[in-house]
């Protein structure tokens, strides 16, 4: 009889140890695959199982969260939600997460391993901290100029500081309200149906997502590689472009919506917006050149963040003479976000040196203590700082005597370009307003604010002056109330 105990005794031994191993390779080995299982509901039901950290606006948060009672207990909230839904994006248990409440994702739902007391802490516990914060470089003042100056027109503005990168307001136009989104059921499916259906796209986010052809905007660009160059030495002299201009390779002439473009100065081209001398400078640059000068800029990079991923700047790698004549003056595949636009004038402001955007000041845990701060750096060297300086100057006098008068700020020194790109076919769609600029109070040793706004849906004809009139009076009004800080 002893003997048949022993056995059961070994056999009950050897399942228990075998239990062990299982429990083992479950919740050692097997985990990260469960966890990620879409039929594990348990996971989902986790991470709405404690408030969301908050995205702020200077001290305050524009976002919360509300506890519904629910299986997912708690919903995102959001405070002025069409304003800042180009910032946070959404948070939603249906629908994900985009924008700000993407990219910060492991901070705001307390999974990021810097917000545990120690290293590893949530490896070894399998446990997650209060949700973190995440503190905007935004300026609340200056959304809100850019977003009411919009005024519900097709748009967008991005505004930043040249000195460091901060981006101080971001804004599209029309919105939305995110909160509309938070939630299940029908109401946050009806809801997605409505915008996406919308013909105004308010969840596309023309700030840094939607690419525009950039017009004569552009235009600064292309000076500053004929200056670095040296195509162009002196910005009066007069150029040996002729009038009219026949884009080369070809019998067609290209236009000039300016008078007096004949053999113009680059200086005179940059203030009354000359097609003509512009696209000749961009061919005798060349292509290998422009690409040069363009990708300092930062167009053609497919990386660039905010941390929200930035839609990529396009100027075409390959093409013939009279496509780089065009696409010098921003015309034919060349594209840009408004934000890409805001770091052209950044860049010139700054005496060429452009320093990367960024949308976070700081990363706290719930308690408010900093972990994480990601500060200032230079992205590119734009160009040499005396070709900013001659741009400085040719941007002052679009403002003081050129296009861009619309933009003047008594007192205070303004620089600008206006532009209006044309679309569809023979030109017939309603032309894109733009207006890039930047704006130094005289007692400051820097500029305050670089600004590009673009107006999607301006009633304007198709000269060069329709940025002037659509655009500058929206930048001027954003460089205002960052003068005003």
């Amino acid at each position: 009889m002893i003997r048949y105990i022993r056995h059961a005794a070994a056999f009950c031994l050897l399942l228990l140890v075998a239990l062990l191993a299982n429990a083992a390779r479950v919740q050692l080995f097997e985990a990260d695959e469960l966890n990620a299982n879409p039929a594990n509901r348990r996971t989902t039901i986790d991470r709405y199982d404690q408030p969301r950290g908050n995205i702020l606006v200077g001290d305050e948060p524009v976002t919360g969260s509300k506890d519904t009672g629910e299986q997912l207990a708690y919903e995102r909230t959001y405070r002025h939600g069409p304003l800042y839904a180009p910032v946070t994006g959404y948070a939603s248990q249906t629908y994900g997460t985009t924008l700000l409440e993407n990219a910060e994702d492991a901070i705001l739902s307390g999974t990021d391993p810097i917000l545990a007391p120690l290293p590893l802490w949530g490896d070894i516990t399998r446990s997650r901290q209060p949700g973190g914060d995440v503190v905007t470089t935004v300026d609340e003042a200056m959304q809100r100029a850019a977003y009411e100056g919009l005024d519900g027109r097709r748009g967008a503005v991005a505004a930043l500081d040249p000195s460091t990168g901060r981006v101080l307001a971001l804004v599209s136009s029309p919105s939305y309200d995110p909160e509309v989104l938070s939630g299940t059921g029908s109401a946050v499916t009806d809801a997605w149906t409505r915008l996406n259906r919308s013909a105004s796209r308010p969840m596309l986010n023309r700030a840094i997502r939607q690419t525009y052809p950039p017009g004569s905007a552009f235009k600064i660009v292309t000076a500053a590689a004929a200056l670095d160059a040296r195509v162009v030495t002196d910005p009066d002299a007069e150029t040996d472009t002729p009038s009219p201009y026949v884009l080369p390779g070809t019998s067609t002439t290209l236009p000039n919506e300016a008078r007096g473009c004949e053999k113009a100065s680059l200086a005179e081209a940059i203030r009354v917006s000359c097609n003509t001398v512009m696209a000749h400078l961009g061919v005798e640059v060349g292509l290998d050149g422009m690409l040069e000068a363009v990708g300092r800029f930062g167009f053609n990079d497919d990386d660039l963040t905010i941390p929200s991923r930035v839609a990529r700047s396009n100027f075409d790698t390959d093409m013939s003479d009279d496509q780089l004549a065009l696409s010098s003056i921003g015309q034919f595949d060349t594209t840009a976000t408004p934000l890409q636009m805001a770091m052209v004038a950044a860049a010139v402001a700054n005496g060429g040196d452009l320093r990367r955007p960024h949308l976070v000041d700081r990363v706290t845990t719930g308690d408010g203590d900093t972990v994480r701060r990601p500060g200032s750096e230079s992205y590119h060297q734009a160009m040499e700082p005396g070709t900013a300086q001659q741009l400085q100057r040719m941007m002052v006098d679009v403002v003081e005597s050129g296009t861009g008068a619309n933009a003047a700020i008594d007192g205070v020194t303004v620089g600008g370009k206006t532009g209006t790109a044309q679309h569809g076919v023979d030109n017939s769609g309603t032309p894109y307003a733009w207006f890039i600029s930047w704006a130094q109070a005289p007692d400051s040793g820097r500029p305050a604010v670089a600004v590009a706004v673009v107006v999607e849906d301006a009633s304007a004809d198709r000269a060069d002056i329709s940025g002037g009139g659509n655009a500058a009076p929206i930048a001027r009004a954003v460089m205002e109330a960052a003068l005003e800080n």
